[in-house]
This record gives structure tokens, sequence and C-alpha cells, in this order.
């Protein structure tokens, strides 16, 4: 049985964490989908130290505005079902706007909000559960969020948006088993990228759960897919051990 994988986001900073340690992985086929890739993740992607050069089981596809259902089916035109095949995918789209109250937030922005977390992932989530139908089996992950689960102020439309996809997560969970498609979610508090460094510059970075942890997290659960579905993992912070 072939193992092909799907990443969307993954040219950015939790992309790339997640898509380096998946590289290493024995999936069979990976498709990269972004709006763009930098030329030092084209050259990573390609390149290892032995086996069969990556060039021939990653295909780059750029994308355009994911909340616009044309494009999602056309990125998903580029991959081809197969009752021989099982279908994973990572989606790490979404996109973070707060730190004002509901009554100061524009309307526009809380549209923004959920075109950007819960519509884009609800088109994502449609064209592989057709994909999956058409072939032997499939299992996706969500990227939420911690405020999803537990409220936070001045994160409302954020918060109302990854609780969606929360909802859309353990829907399609229980629908999939129809198709043997199986639905998980992680919901970090704060993912360690240089984004979050300089907006939190005086933090203790060694709390947050790394892009690539987050990558062997992922690989876990498509190992275990068969039998874990419609969870949402909370992911806090993370301990430092002097040994392991």
């Amino acid at each position: 049985m072939k193992k092909e994988l799907l990443i969307f986001g993954s040219n950015g900073a939790l992309g790339k964490g997640i898509t380096s340690v998946l590289l290493t992985k024995n999936y069979d086929s990976l498709y990269l989908f972004d709006f763009k890739f930098d030329e030092e993740v084209k050259q990573k992607n390609f390149q290892q130290d032995s086996g069969p050069p990556l060039a021939e089981k990653v295909k780059m596809i750029l994308v355009k505005d994911l909340s616009i259902e044309s494009n999602v089916r056309e990125a998903f035109n580029n991959i081809q079902p197969g009752k021989d095949k099982i279908f994973f995918l990572y989606s790490t789209i979404g996109g973070f706007a707060g730190g004002k109250n509901i009554w100061e937030t524009e309307a526009d922005e809380f549209d923004k909000m959920i075109s950007m977390n819960l519509k884009t992932n609800f088109l994502i989530a449609k064209y592989f559960s057709r994909l999956v139908k058409d072939s032997s089996a499939g299992s996706i992950c969500f990227t939420a969020a911690y405020v999803a689960v537990k409220e936070e102020k001045k994160k409302a439309a954020y918060g109302a948006a990854k609780s969606g996809l929360v909802h859309l997560i353990k829907a399609l969970a229980l629908e999939g088993k129809e198709i043997n498609l199986t639905v998980n979610g992680i919901a970090p508090y704060i993912i360690d990228t240089p984004a979050n460094r300089h907006w939190m510059s005086k933090a203790n970075f060694e709390e947050w759960v790394k892009p690539d942890e987050i990558g062997e997290l992922t690989h876990n659960l498509f190992t275990n897919f068969y039998f874990i579905t419609g969870n949402i993992i909370e992911l806090t912070h993370r301990i430092k051990l002097d040994r392991l």
C-alpha cells in the first residue's frame, strides 16, 4: 500500500519544521502546498544523504487564496486517488489577529479570522475527504489553538474561528468512519517561531513546543491513524529534561 502525504502551508515557520521531519519518514510521495517557496527550502527539500533523490518523490505546488473553493479544487487536481493508496494531510493554514475587546473588533477582522482559520480548512477537508473516498483510507491533522478549548480575553474572533475548526474536526471524525478517514487536531498554546519570539521576547522559549516536535507528533498520529480519531491534543507547554 502506497502512502502519500500532503502538507498545506509547508513554507511557513511551522510548516518548515513539520516538513523537515516528515521528509525523513517512510512516505512514498510528498506534496507540499504554499503561496511561495523560499529557495533555501527548495534546496533542502531535494537533498538527502542516502537513497533515491527526494526530487523523485516531492512535488511543490503553488496555491492561491485557499478560502476560494476553485483554488482548493485546483490544488487537489494534482493528486490522483487510488485503491492502493493511503493519504495523509497536515494543514498549518490559519492566521492570527487579536489584542482587542469584542466591542473594539471590526466585523471585517472577524470575517478575516473565520475565512483564514475555518473556511480554508473546511474546503481542504471537503476535497481531501473526496480523495480518500476514492482511495483505500486516509487521515488528516489540523492546527487548532489552545484558545479554542480555553477562552482568553482579547482573542474572541480568533478563538471563535478556531473553535469552529475544532467542531469541524470532531464532526468529520464521525462522518469519516464511512470512508476510512480519521481526523485529529493539535491545539498549541504557543509555538516556538521567530515571529512569536519577537512578539514575546522576554518569555521562556524552552517552554514552547517546537515545530519539529509537532512534526514528530504528527507522524506518530499518522502511524497509528487507524485507531486515533476525533481528538484535540492540547500542547500547553514542554518540560526540559537533563536526560532522556
